[in-house]
Formats: C-alpha cells, sequence, structure tokens
C-alpha cells in the first residue's frame, strides 16, 4: 500500500472539504436548472444563487449587489483590472512588482508601471505615492504574496488613495483611482472586511479556501467604473454573463464561510507549523536564507533558499520520498525563468533557483512537518 504523501503545496490548491462537496451535490444532478428560466425550479435555484452571495458580501462586509461571481481569482483580477482600465485608455495603471501574472498579464495591456518592493517584499506606501501621477486610474496590491507570503501594509495604501482622492477635487482631476487587491491567498487567515482594507475591488479564490477550482468571486465597490470583459445574457449584474455555475458559486459561499469562521484559529495553527518547521531546517542549515518579512507573512508559506542546491531537483527529490512542495507559483512552474517574485526582492537568478516554496494548510500536522524538514535536510546534505 502506498504511504499518503506530506503535501505542502496549500498555496497552489487546497483539498475540497466534505461539507462543500455535500453542499454542491445536489446542483450536479437534481437541481440542475438554468437559473434564469421562469418556472419555479429554476427559480428556487436562483434564490440559491442570491443565498450565497449574501453569504459571500456578508463575509465581505458589504452588500450582494457589490459581489459577482467569476471562474476563480484569475478571471477576478483580469475584470478588475481590465473592466477599469478599457474605461480609461489613457490611465495608467500601477501594480506591485511582486503580483501574481494573473494581475502583471492583464496590467501591462494598458499603461502600467511597477511598484517596487523591499527586499522583504514589502510595498510601502511611500513608493506608491511616489508613482501616482495625474493619470492614475488603478493601484493593484494583494493581500499575500502566493510566493514568498508577505503581508501588505493595505489600510496604509487606501488611506494614501483617498488623500489623492481628496486632493484630486482640489484641483478640479476628475479622473478616478481605485485600489483594487488580489486576495486569493488570504481567505483562510485574513478577516476580509473591504470596509476595513478600504478596497474598491477584491478577487477571492474558491480553490485556495477548501472550496472548488474554476470558482470565485470579485467585490466591486457601487461606484467604480467598469467594463464586462464577457457579454451576453447580462448575469451578474451584466459584468458577467453567462449561465451561472450554480454548484460552484455555492460552493465557494460554503467554502469561505468555514474558512472565516476559523481564520483565528487555524492562522494561529499554522503559523505554529511554519515555524516549527524553519527551526528544524536552520538548527541543520544555519545559512538557509528564509524570504519575505519576518513580522509582516502570511502564516502558511515558508519560502527557503539554500544556496547551491538547485531547486528542481531538490523538488524532484523530496517529491520520491513523499513530500510534495513547489519551487514557485504553480501557475509558472513551466516557466524555466528566475521568479519575478524572487528577482523583485533583490534574489540573483542562481539564489531564486535555489528556493523552495512550503505551504501548510488545514490537514497538515506537526509530525509532517517535522519529516518534511527531515527529509529536506536529508536529501540537500552534502555528505549523502
Amino acid at each position: 500500500m502506498t504511504k499518503k504523501a506530506i503535501y505542502l503545496d496549500y498555496a497552489a490548491a487546497t483539498p475540497m472539504e466534505p461539507l462543500v462537496l455535500e453542499a454542491m451535490e445536489q446542483y450536479f444532478v437534481n437541481n440542475f436548472y438554468n437559473p434564469s428560466a421562469s418556472y419555479l425550479a429554476a427559480k428556487a435555484v436562483k434564490k440559491d444563487i442570491n443565498h450565497a452571495r449574501a453569504e459571500v458580501a456578508q463575509q465581505l462586509g458589504t452588500r450582494p449587489a457589490e459581489i459577482i461571481f467569476t471562474a476563480g481569482a484569475t478571471e477576478a483580477n483580469n475584470q478588475a483590472i481590465s473592466g477599469v482600465m478599457r474605461n480609461f485608455p489613457e490611465g495608467e495603471v500601477l501594480v506591485g512588482a511582486i503580483e501574481h501574472d494573473s494581475v502583471r498579464g492583464p496590467a501591462n495591456l494598458f499603461n502600467c508601471r511597477e511598484i517596487p518592493v523591499t527586499s522583504q517584499g514589502l510595498v510601502e506606501p511611500s513608493a506608491v505615492k511616489k508613482l501616482i501621477s495625474d493619470r492614475t486610474v488603478l493601484v493593484s496590491v494583494g493581500l499575500i504574496n502566493n510566493e514568498i507570503g508577505t503581508l501588505q501594509p493595505m489600510k496604509e495604501i487606501a488611506s494614501l488613495i483617498l488623500l489623492v482622492r481628496d486632493d484630486r477635487r482640489e484641483k478640479g482631476n476628475k479622473l478616478p483611482i481605485y485600489l483594487h487587491s488580489d486576495a486569493a491567498q488570504a481567505g483562510c487567515y485574513l478577516p476580509l472586511n473591504v470596509s476595513k482594507l478600504g478596497v474598491d475591488m477584491m478577487s477571492i479564490n474558491g480553490g485556495k479556501i477548501y472550496g472548488p477550482k474554476q470558482s470565485g468571486a470579485l467585490f466591486i465597490k457601487s461606484g467604480v467604473k467598469l467594463l464586462p470583459l464577457i457579454v451576453g445574457g447580462g448575469q451578474e449584474w451584466g459584468v458577467r454573463a453567462g449561465t451561472e455555475n450554480v454548484a460552484n458559486i455555492i460552493g465557494l459561499s460554503k467554502a469561505l464561510v468555514l474558512a472565516q469562521t476559523r481564520r483565528t484559529q487555524e492562522s494561529k495553527r499554522v503559523a505554529e507549523l511554519r515555524s516549527i518547521f524553519i527551526d528544524a531546517l536552520l538548527a541543520r542549515f544555519p545559512y538557509l536564507q528564509i524570504n519575505g518579512s519576518p513580522k509582516h507573512h502570511g502564516p502558511h508559506i515558508a519560502s527557503v533558499t539554500l544556496p547551491g542546491l538547485d531547486n528542481e531537483r531538490l523538488m524532484m527529490e523530496l517529491d520520491e520520498l513523499g513530500v510534495q512542495c513547489a519551487v514557485g507559483s504553480a501557475c509558472s512552474a513551466s516557466n524555466r525563468e528566475p521568479s519575478h517574485v524572487l528577482t523583485a526582492i533583490g534574489l540573483n537568478s542562481d539564489l531564486a533557483r535555489f528556493t523552495l516554496r512550503f505551504s501548510f494548510g488545514l490537514h497538515t500536522t506537526n509530525d509532517e512537518v517535522l519529516s518534511a524538514a527531515r527529509k529536506l535536510c536529508q536529501v540537500a546534505s552534502p555528505n549523502r
């Protein structure tokens, strides 16, 4: 019988929770109806969607009318960025230098400038302030970076955006400025109240919070001028056309409620696992480099650099020993170029290729992280 692998790549994908699957199942066979149809059974399904929307809105501290459902955070990020920038073709968008490719990709279709980060991966409000011009329409900064786990000072950046708006009103500049955040990695660990964060748009990913893949949501604050990417039947308030994926919507809602309900306890538990793992590695490799901010970081991601040791070789050897981890973002794993996140924080191409990402989650145990650390020490030892 094959021994179960130690899965330490929760930042890439999470297994679906049984309660989420249970909530979804009836919409695959029995309640399969098109929510736009006029008969009672279809109207009941539409009511279920509305209930799910209200639940997501409650978790985000906003109104149901400000939530649209998407096929994941990639679509939500594209909708937020392209939806705004197509309205203002002469404007510009600012994105953090370590943003996910689903943010950088659409941003680079327009007038885009990158906000530099510190060596710890922090987007400092002063750096944002320095780059904002009279043409800046959108600023996009993720809550928790998916590769190094750095937690960004979103509230401070939001306060800066408010000052810019006030200044524009005084000067008669009618161009809006919005703040968007990719919160794909934050759903299990941080409060997501959009008013307290100060964001105008925020992306959620069901596949990172023990919900179904290809499920997501985008918060769009009332008054944000945004064009749809997908047009047709007018679903999702006319922003995202197409027959709703009811099962995924229900699953996303259930997963988000569960994740936010246990986030305080789970954040503390996972943070302790991360510390145990890192301490075990440092005991064997005192020269180990921990990437990201030691003070401002998500609890579930540990990016480590072992100088002189090829990360792909280590990853494959760990896989053979039953430990699953990553060399960076799963979305760009096939790209042979060094991670843009690691180069942005100052790692040269060699150090970037000596870096592994471990991410912990709901089913990770103390024994697993200690076992994974021992196995990494084993494959990385020069005397093995």
